[in-house]
């Protein structure tokens, strides 16, 4: 809200002149070092002269004059202002004794132009409930139980671990009965964990729980960076979700979304009257496809502001990693902008250097404080190093999301089998760039909203076939090479769009296709995460080898994930065709015995339960070399597990 300020008529003020900083601090925040800006800014409860109460700070550089207004003060605007800060650094500060935790307020700032703004606090801990915006005095007081997941995170958070991502939108993933409302983070602990512990999930990845104003936005318009939406509950209340889960063995993945902020009158745009945070220029500061505003990645302060988000998340919420959104919109200044309406830096060129600086600087940053930890790039481009550490060159991510595997795989699967045929170098290309970066496999929310349709009907043919298909499409992502992300409700073939509004539809379930395909993506998961060779070494080319892929006109692929001995190796064979082979003559090397441990064909997981291997015909060729032809029944549309 916003309205013409014509006095700065002050009444008494009862604020006391207190402040958090030092010089040194000052000089790291402007120099976009303050990694625990946290610390210092936004509401703090405090003792100053024996009184207790909350000190607060904002940065507002091109304010005249700053305040605090709330319920605790019938939102007067001039009865607590703060005290500008002498050193030109922009900050406003003071103490208000007497105040209580749990109470709503904003800044009331007065710009240059004399246009007074109420705004929330960039640093609040906690936020009313949509659509009221006020920021609440907060301070937690949760206990940790997590302490065994923190001592052992290194090991399970390393790429050498495998990582099975169940990506999840706290709002609609399952509502209370009546459909109104949401559970919250407490009763979904409850709900979730077991469902996880079931399907084999090593990580759930949360949808940002940052607050938001708008639900359709699923919280990636984010208007507050330190704050767990008041939607399901209290900040105490998602620590508890996390503590939970951890304590179940379960790491949390957080969404994070430093690319952009929306233009609510609340939230950061023109947040002191000028342009603070964004880009002063619009043909750098503002996002098109999603009609809201650029971070200013070359003011010192914008960035110890992001950064301090991703370490207060680190720090006080136990995040196992940050999946960072949108990427490619950082690092290019032309992203989806045409000819013209876009600053070349100052080399010429498309980069935006200083959001380049920016990501190295995060990454750097979190990886020193939290080693036990990653950061994943959601980006789709073909930028190079996104997962090469800084120090060669790169912007030290620790995982990325392989955008192009998944357009790749969905282009071929939604083709018709005969087409397959003549497509074939599409389904097998990943493997041509696959290390060149530490690639997670997703299947996410983004591939199932918007008309692109749910998972299951991508899929031709029947709806037998579809099945078979969707089967086979799980079967290959989790034998891949990489990290696994499969979004809510994929795992059991949901019929509609995802919709944020409702709950998933789970009384597909009923139905044996749809509980039969739940099944089948459980035993993949458990496979996998009981199988080092599928994730040890996951990164590096020796892990992985072609065994038959001069099959095109048949329609059928194999290859083998190699571990360090060879009775760890797992063949897989692929049959995306719709004809079924009989006594298929295969020649492998390596062990002179194999036995079929999972054929997605089977009665069990809704297929027709013809072509089974009970036993395998083995002839030996080279004994010594360990050579020998296998001879298959290879149903069609199916994946088969040989160990």
């Amino acid at each position: 809200m916003m309205n013409k300020s014509n006095s700065f008529h002050q009444t008494r003020n009862v604020v006391v002149h207190f402040t958090l900083f030092d010089e040194e601090t000052i000089h790291r925040f402007q120099q976009g070092d303050l990694h625990d800006a946290y610390d210092y800014f936004g509401s703090h409860i405090c003792e100053v002269n024996q009184q207790k109460g909350f000190y607060f700070s904002v940065w507002a550089p091109n304010a005249k004059l700053v305040g605090v207004v709330g319920d605790f003060n019938q939102w007067n605007s001039h009865q607590h202002i703060l005290f500008p800060r002498l050193d030109q650094s922009g900050i406003w500060e003071g103490f208000i004794p007497a105040m209580q935790q749990g109470c709503l307020y904003k800044f009331y700032i007065v710009g240059q132009n004399d246009i007074s703004y109420f705004k929330a606090d960039p640093y609040a801990r906690f936020a009313e409930l949509r659509p009221a915006n006020a920021s609440i005095t907060w301070c937690t007081n949760y206990k940790w139980k997590d302490r065994m997941w923190m001592r052992s995170r290194k090991k399970n958070n390393s790429l050498q671990a495998p990582w099975n991502v169940y990506e999840l939108h706290v709002g609609s993933w399952m509502r209370p009965l009546h459909q109104h409302g949401f559970h919250s983070y407490r009763a979904i602990a409850s709900l979730l964990i077991p469902y996880l512990l079931e399907m084999g999930f090593t990580h759930v990845e949360l949808m940002p729980v940052m607050e938001f104003p708008y639900d359709k936005s699923w919280g990636y318009q984010c208007t507050g960076y330190f704050a767990a939406t008041s939607r399901y509950g209290t900040p105490d209340d998602l620590m508890f979700l996390i503590d939970e889960l951890h304590k179940n063995k379960i790491g949390v993945i957080l969404d994070w979304v430093p690319s952009h902020f929306p233009r609510d009158e609340h939230g950061l745009y023109f947040f002191d009257g000028a342009h603070t945070y964004e880009y002063a220029d619009m043909r750098k500061g503002f996002h098109p496809d999603w009609n809201s505003y650029i971070f200013n990645y070359k003011r010192g302060e914008v960035q110890s502001f992001l950064i301090s988000s991703a370490h207060f998340w680190m720090k006080y919420f136990h995040a196992d990693a940050l999946r960072v959104d949108a990427v490619n919109s950082m690092v290019r200044l032309d992203f989806s902008r045409k000819k013209g309406t876009w600053i070349p830096n100052e080399k010429g060129t498309n980069e935006n250097l200083e959001a380049i600086l920016f990501l190295k600087k995060l990454n750097q940053r979190l990886y020193n404080d939290f080693p036990d930890t990653q950061t994943i790039a959601e980006d789709a481009s073909d930028w190079k190093g996104v997962t090469t550490p800084v120090n060669f060159g790169g912007l030290g991510f620790g995982m990325k999301w392989m955008m192009g595997w998944m357009h790749d795989t969905f282009r071929y699967f939604k083709a018709s089998h005969t087409k397959r045929l003549h497509i074939q170098d599409t389904f097998t290309f990943s493997l041509m760039y696959f290390y060149h970066e530490n690639f997670m496999l997703p299947f996410s929310h983004d591939e199932v909203v918007h008309g692109k349709s749910p998972m299951i009907y991508k899929m031709p043919g029947s709806e037998y076939e579809k099945f078979a298909n969707v089967r086979l499409l799980y079967a290959y992502m989790y034998l891949h090479p990489g990290a696994k992300l499969l979004f809510m409700g994929n795992e059991f073939g949901q019929t509609t769009e995802w919709d944020e509004n409702k709950e998933l539809d789970w009384h597909l379930l009923q139905h044996d296709s749809h509980k039969k395909l739940k099944q089948c993506v459980a035993f993949l998961s458990h496979f996998y995460r009981n199988h080092p060779v599928l994730y040890k070494d996951q990164f590096e080319p020796k892990n992985f080898e072609w065994t038959m892929i001069d099959k095109k006109s048949d329609g059928v692929v194999a290859f083998k994930r190699k571990g360090r001995f060879s009775r760890d190796d797992i063949q897989v064979i692929l049959n995306l065709s719709h004809k079924n082979y009989t006594n298929w003559g295969m020649e492998i090397k390596g062990k002179l015995q194999w036995k079929e441990v999972f054929n997605s064909n089977d009665l069990v997981y809704w297929g027709s339960g013809t072509h089974q291997n009970s036993e395998i015909p083995i002839k030996i060729l080279e004994k010594k070399k360990k050579i020998c032809e296998i001879n298959l029944q290879i149903p069609a549309l199916s994946a088969l597990i040989l160990q």
